[in-house]
């Protein structure tokens, strides 16, 4: 069964679709983004020699439904290098169509392409939809997340 929904980079001429789900990504969380902030996220994933990569779901009408901002990181432990889901987010509108299916299959290919050990991410603990998604396609970990501000 076609959805009509299709995965694809990100391209320059998305930016005006690409900051409405990022702002409808950052209002979900509560976190207050500038526009500087937003641009700087914009210029890395548009950046081929920026370690972000960015990745979008597409409706069948041309409308960016989704997104999903992801990069390699060093796993010492093991010698290899995973993948981190930074941002993956469905406007709320698209939500059960397929477009989290679809971007997180994505980015399992490319996980396997880029030979990643794994692909990782974190979500907050009441985000009771999107962890009911994550439990059908990967496996919680035991890990508790901490977050230490720099000295100064």
């Amino acid at each position: 069964m076609s959805t009509g929904i299709s995965v694809r980079p990100v391209r320059a001429q998305d930016f005006p679709q690409w900051r409405a789900l990022y702002r409808g990504y950052a209002d979900f969380y509560g976190v207050e983004q500038t526009e500087e902030a937003a641009g700087k996220v914009w210029s890395w994933v548009t950046d081929p020699g920026h370690e972000v990569d960015a990745l979008v779901a597409e409706g069948a009408d041309g409308r960016l439904i989704g997104l999903a901002h992801y990069r390699p990181f060093a796993r010492p432990l093991s010698a290899t290098t995973g993948g981190f889901l930074d941002d993956l987010f469905v406007d709320p509108a698209s939500r059960g169509s397929g477009a989290a299916d679809l971007l997180l299959a994505a980015l399992r290919g490319i996980a396997a392409e880029r030979g990643w050990s794994v692909l990782r991410w974190i979500t907050a603990d009441d985000n009771h939809r999107a962890r009911a998604k994550y439990d059908q396609v990967a496996t919680r970990t035991m890990w508790v997340t901490y977050d230490m501000p720099p000295a100064g």
